[in-house]
């Protein structure tokens, strides 16, 4: 039988410098992008403005850009998972025009997983290394580069 995709919602937040909002996670001991489940019902627009402001704090209410579906195979043991599934992630591109701190500190909220933890947000530069995170969130990140260079649709 085959497993149904737990369906996922993921936040590529771009300042006006071409920099994505990135944060370190202190149970995964990595570095990631806001990203969450689907809730049953909710559709991927709502849930990845819901994840950015349970995970970051950031109301957004902007455009989003969608940047299509990645397939992703979680092992247990992954991000708090405690069994291998299948994963489909919706990717959004959403643009901040609006000044946000260099760095900053956010208690999560919304997921028994997360709530309470602090999340440690910064901006990532178009050429910084990628060595601090997770295969997955390194395809997606290579994917945002690769559009914000070929001119990316504004939202």
């Amino acid at each position: 039988m085959t497993q149904r995709p737990v369906l996922k919602a993921c936040a590529c937040l771009v300042d006006d410098r071409g920099r994505l909002l990135v944060f370190h996670h202190p149970e995964d001991k990595g570095m990631q992008l806001p990203k969450g489940t689907i809730e049953p019902g909710e559709a991927p627009e709502d849930a990845v403005r819901r994840e950015l402001l349970e995970e970051s704090g950031i109301d957004y209410t902007g455009e989003l850009v969608s940047l299509g579906t990645m397939d992703r195979y979680c092992e247990a043991g992954i991000e708090g998972n405690k069994h291998r599934h299948p994963q489909l992630w919706h990717l959004f591109l959403m643009r901040t025009h609006g000044v946000l701190p260099e760095t900053f500190d956010h208690v999560a909220m919304g997921s028994p997983e997360e709530d309470g933890l602090v999340f440690s947000f910064s901006w990532l530069t178009h050429d910084a290394s990628l060595d601090a995170f997770a295969e997955p969130y390194v395809r997606v990140i290579s994917r945002v580069r690769h559009l914000l260079q070929a001119g990316a649709p504004s939202a």
